[in-house]
């Protein structure tokens, strides 16, 4: 499957009709299935399964690192429309009671969809006490990077993109997704399992910083998140209990810094 399709458009312009083709964004569902039965299925942009699924278990909080993951891969009746993953024996005894939940539905538009309460997702994030401060020049550097990388948005103009970059700005992975949820689960799963999420510092969003997008970034231990929209007012409650830095940039390039004042240099 492609991350997009050509379909024939018609369009009206100055009381002329005109036809073309134009690319749109891929969606198709992807069912993650974790000891052998059903968890989730999410509705995504299709490419990246091994990584989306990867960070999708540590975001959900069934894992912790690579090395509670034994075996993830396709499913090989289903192919790259589900996905299989197993975890070591001590991980399935510390989360028995998330595998006995009932699986849900993600839909891109809402990623919380299905979860029974929002204490769910607070008992699996711990506050950080990571120190990394960020100028603010480099926030707006770390917008105009996203920009470079979003190939798919520039095909389509309807996917969201999540990049996760080090304290030196250097990009460490970056996703493209028509769920914003997919998005940053897969720059975090690249992450994952490239062994590089621990030096994540920064994840920037092309979407609004909603409560489980700040959810799955302190679930990664990334202190601070940039979007280009504001933030929810759950988030930034959410934020201050997590220690993190949420900030926003206008189209001006002017900050809003909503918690985490600390990490910001001037």
């Amino acid at each position: 499957m492609d991350a997009t399709e050509t379909h024939n458009v018609s369009q009206w312009t100055k009381d002329t009709w005109c036809n073309y083709d134009q690319e749109l964004v891929g969606e198709e569902p992807i069912l993650i299935r974790v000891e052998g039965h059903p968890y989730s299925v999410v509705m995504r942009t299709p490419g990246d399964e091994i990584f989306h699924a990867a960070g999708f278990c540590l975001t959900e909080g069934l894992i912790e690192k690579k090395e509670d993951l034994v075996t993830i891969g396709y499913c090989n009746d289903i192919h790259d429309n589900a996905v299989d993953v197993s975890l070591h024996p001590k991980r399935v005894k510390q989360v028995g009671a998330l595998l006995k939940k009932q699986g849900f539905i993600s839909q891109t538009s809402c990623g919380i969809c299905g979860k029974e309460m929002i204490d769910d997702i607070r008992k699996i994030v711990t506050p950080t006490t990571d120190q990394t401060k960020i100028s603010a020049d480099q926030v707006v550097q770390c917008i105009d990077k996203l920009g470079q990388f979003q190939d798919l948005f520039k095909k389509t103009h309807a996917s969201h993109a999540a990049m996760l970059l080090d304290s030196q700005l250097e990009v460490l992975s970056m996703a493209e997704d028509v769920g914003r949820h997919n998005a940053l689960d897969k720059a975090i799963g690249k992450a994952l399992m490239h062994l590089k999420l621990s030096k994540a510092k920064i994840a920037v969003l092309s979407s609004r910083i909603s409560y489980e997008m700040l959810q799955k970034a302190g679930r990664a231990c990334i202190p601070i998140v940039i979007g280009i929209s504001r933030p929810t007012a759950l988030a930034v409650k959410l934020g201050r209990e997590l220690n993190m830095t949420i900030v926003s940039v206008g189209k001006s390039s002017d900050l809003r810094v909503y918690c985490g004042k600390n990490r910001l240099e001037s």
